[in-house]
């Protein structure tokens, strides 16, 4: 878990603290703290209290978007940090349209997978 720089703070919308999303799953903080640690969310230190915090855009509902997990393994298979990730999925791609954060909400998944196992190459 990292403190975040600007850039990437201003890329994402919104943000969820880890008790947020322990609510919305209907399950205890620490069963949010198990889902970062086994890398199925990304959760980085911000704001004043650098309590840490998640994208909201990686929630849907009462539980992680389809394709998340996936794609975060890929690219921490390739090599990217949890900054880079989180630029390349808040990053406009034309070819999508959209971010791949966003296609992934939409169950686009499989396009976005694709663009991530390329970077591998």
């Amino acid at each position: 878990m990292t403190e975040i720089d600007a850039k990437i703070d201003a890329l994402v919308p919104a943000w969820l603290t880890l008790p947020d999303i322990a609510e919305k799953f209907g399950v205890e903080v620490t069963r949010v703290r198990q889902l970062v640690k086994e890398g199925q969310l990304i959760a980085v230190r911000r704001g004043e209290n650098r309590a840490l915090h998640v994208p909201a855009a990686f929630i849907d509902g009462d539980k992680v978007v389809k394709g998340l997990t996936g794609t975060l393994t890929l690219l921490r298979d390739d090599g990217f940090t949890v900054e880079e990730m989180l630029e390349w999925l808040f990053t406009p791609d034309p070819s999508l349209p959209g971010t791949p954060a966003q296609a992934l909400a939409e169950n686009r998944g499989t396009e976005v997978k694709r663009r991530a196992q390329a970077l591998a190459v």
